[in-house]
């Protein structure tokens, strides 16, 4: 029944619009209309079916606004994006990125991509010699600038809100004061990010001295200041949640939703209480939705839709007639804001390093148009240096032509950062690895970007580096780095039978110094001298190796390009990687040999499905590199039906495939899949040949999280025998490394 009677409504709306003297308004007598937009997150959504509406009905807007998403969606339609394109922008965003900082890891220099593995996780901690330090959000709100840059590229021009097609305004909340404050210039983008900055996930956003936080905070349904931009008539549209009643407030997620939903419905309130009876208040039905449902457009959209033709009736005194809604029409597609000639560029920075270190990496040319798709890659490389909280830009006009202006803001919680990692993988056959990792990075040490990295890992195979990187240019195309390094092994030996015979524990002790180059965002080239021992602690069973220490003197050579999308589980790009190691006498070295190491990965996906190919291979070309050299597999995924190092020699290479589907949400998601791995160990790489190579066939499952990938796996070989794996934190690049 109340399908029909929303129905009957529509056509009696239909009916009276047809009627030129009744339902429509010429634009000299129709009273000025503004559109206030409530916050709600992604319930914010409901807002483009609303608009949707208006324009089936023909009813122009005359101002815009809007308070957190409800600013979002305000802001797209002042700046003369149609519906249509509102709606498609929004189904096909990826709207988990607005909720990271990291823009990719392929922005990040290889440097940085060579010890994610290690110490993936990186919380926004920082210490110093007063203690340790946070950021003011868990979300800087880096890649969400972006996006809002992006969506509002065609208007950036724009420095007073006015001179939109549509008058806007965007309403955030002074986080010192708790005042409202209105927005209504500036960078439209900046305006709006600071207007949906959530308290405590995103931080707050500094704009002229001022901490600004979410409008929700002060004014979530900013009637009032429609009023003031001299409306007459409102169309009020609430999305604003209801309060929950004592059987909902049962967990500490409720109570907290509970106190925000009393802050923003007070002040609500108070607004709708200003609504006079020419003013139209639309509430959509939104029982069911979340603030968080983002991956819900379509029945937000159709939700919001629904609410606005409840209203029909109410709202036809407000259409205009076909011509007039043309002109206005027009007259939107007619402003044109966009970016000429940039003849200008300035850098706006905090302190530390100054204009040279990021000039050199804007490759945006005065005299020349902008390149917006090439300036973003650069402000994200910039920001996968790590040392920025916001990385933006801006654009003014100048008379003659258009002023770029970078802008970045050090992280507060820096220059010193903490990051950590944790390595587990068990057989189900008493081997077990298991390991706690933590880093110290201690950036920005001279101008030039010279940093200081120290890593810790503890467990069963303890690992500690420090080392110093010193760029020897702005541009970091050139750079030097040195450093020590200890680590611990246990090398089990078996026989031909697959039994294990021997076990021994190899400590390792070095120190290096390298200069390289980049090559590129994603590739670059080492040269490296490494003197240090190795020496045997330990050694049960069989006798293998001799007693003493291995002096080790090498020079390695080695160039990487690293495209990989993600550290444990990628799914588009590429990995390649070739290390030639020199081992000689006159270096500091026992040993006289020669060995290449070469990998190669590629990746891709389509629709959730994923196939990997790897292909994996080190010899000894000249000489007996001795038992603390060679090269070990077996283990997950290094033919993971067999045990850690039963597959051993001076040489060996193995080939895998491997293909998994996504599974479940965005924001819950799992995989699962098979693989196939064949290879083996030879004394040389002469041995080898498809006869002599065993292989592995598994199956696996697992949930991403942010510490890499938690799977289970079972795997079986052409020798009749399983194997078992629970391993977390497996990266494809400790093969190499």
């Amino acid at each position: 029944m109340r399908s029909l009677g929303l129905t009957a409504i529509w056509l009696a709306a239909v009916f009276f619009i047809s009627l030129p003297a009744a339902a429509s308004n010429s634009t000299a007598e129709r009273p000025k209309v503004g559109l206030v937009l409530s916050g709600g997150g992604a319930k914010g959504m409901a807002h483009v079916g609303v608009l949707r509406v208006l324009e089936e009905m023909h009813i122009p807007v005359d101002m815009v606004v809007g308070t957190s998403a409800g600013s979002a969606v305000g802001a797209l339609y002042a700046a003369g994006m149609s519906v249509a394109e509102i709606e498609q922008r929004f189904i096909e965003m990826d709207w988990l990125s607005s909720f990271r900082d990291d823009p990719g890891r392929v922005y990040k220099p290889v440097r940085r991509k060579q010890a994610e593995w290690r110490f993936p996780f990186t919380p926004g901690l920082g210490i110093s010699l007063e203690g340790l330090h946070l950021g003011a959000g868990i979300i800087s709100g880096q890649n969400l600038g972006f996006i809002l840059n992006e969506l509002t590229h065609s208007v950036a021009l724009v420095e007073s809100f006015d001179r939109l097609p549509i008058p806007f305004r965007a309403v955030a909340t002074d986080l010192e004061t708790g005042d409202m404050v209105v927005l209504d210039s500036g960078n439209l983008a900046t305006a709006v990010r600071a207007s949906m900055s959530i308290p405590g996930v995103y931080a707050p956003v500094n704009l002229d001295g001022h901490m600004l936080v979410d409008g929700g905070v002060a004014n979530n349904l900013p009637v009032s200041v429609a009023r003031e931009m001299g409306a007459e008539i409102i169309i009020a549209v609430d999305i604003t949640d209801t309060l929950m009643g004592p059987d909902e407030l049962r967990e500490a997620f409720s109570v907290f939703g509970q106190l925000t939903t009393i802050m923003t419905r007070r002040n609500t309130d108070l607004q709708l209480e200003s609504l006079g009876e020419q003013d139209v208040l639309i509430r959509p039905d939104l029982e069911g939705q979340s603030s968080a449902d983002f991956y819900n457009a379509p029945v937000l959209f159709e939700l919001g839709a629904t609410g606005a033709r409840e209203h029909a009736v109410e709202l036809n005194s407000l259409v205009v007639s076909n011509e007039d809604w043309h002109a206005y029409q027009s007259r939107l597609a007619s402003a044109n804001h966009n970016a000429g000639i940039i003849t200008s560029i300035e850098i706006e920075h905090d302190r530390r390093l100054g204009n040279e270190f990021l000039r050199e990496r804007i490759r945006q040319k005065t005299g020349e148009p902008l390149d917006v798709e090439m300036l973003e890659a650069d402000l994200k490389r910039i920001y996968g240096l790590g040392y920025y909280e916001i990385v933006s830009y801006a654009l003014s006009p100048l008379p003659d032509g258009t002023l770029l202006t970078i802008k970045v803001q050090e992280k507060s919680w820096g220059p010193n950062y903490l990051s950590f990692g944790l390595n587990y993988e068990d057989n189900f056959d008493g081997d077990t690895r298991f390991n706690l990792a933590s880093s110290l990075r201690i950036t920005e040490l001279n101008e030039l970007g010279a940093e200081w990295e120290t890593g810790v890992q503890l467990g069963t195979e303890p690992h500690i580096r420090t080392q110093w990187y010193q760029p020897l240019d702005y541009g970091y195309e050139r750079f030097l780095v040195t450093g020590a390094e200890y680590s611990r092994d246990t090398i089990s030996v078996y026989d031909a039978a697959g039994d294990p015979v021997a076990e021994m524990d190899v400590t390792f002790r070095q120190a290096d110094l390298g200069v390289g180059m980049e090559l590129g965002g994603n590739a670059e080239a080492r040269v490296t001298y490494v003197r240090g021992y190795a020496t045997v602690d330990k050694q049960v069973g069989a006798s293998i190796a001799p007693e003493g220490a291995v002096h080790q003197g090498s020079l390695n050579l080695q160039l990487v390009h690293d495209s990989l999308d993600d550290t444990f589980f990628p799914r588009e790009g590429a990995f390649a990687g070739v290390r030639g190691r020199l081992e000689r006498e006159d270096l500091g070295s026992e040993r006289h040999f020669d060995s290449v190491t070469g990998m190669a990965l590629g990746t891709g996906s389509w629709k959730g499905f994923t196939l990997t190919g790897l292909l994996y291979a080190h010899t000894v070309t000249r000489g007996d590199a001795g038992i603390e050299n060679a090269v070990r597999l077996g283990g997950f995924r290094r033919l993971s039906a067999y045990a850690p190092g039963q597959i051993t020699g001076d040489s060996a290479a193995m080939g895998a495939v491997y293909a998994s589907q996504a599974f479940g949400g965005p924001i819950t998601p799992w995989f699962a899949g098979m693989g196939l791995e064949a290879g083996n160990a030879w004394e040389s790489l002469s041995d080898a040949g498809w006869n002599r190579t065993v292989k592995s066939w598994s199956v696996f499952a697992g949930v991403d999280t942010f510490l890499g990938p938690v799977q289970i796996a079972t795997a079986y070989n052409n020798k009749d025998n399983w194997a078992a794996y629970l391993n977390i934190g497996f990266s494809f690049t400790q093969l190499f490394y």
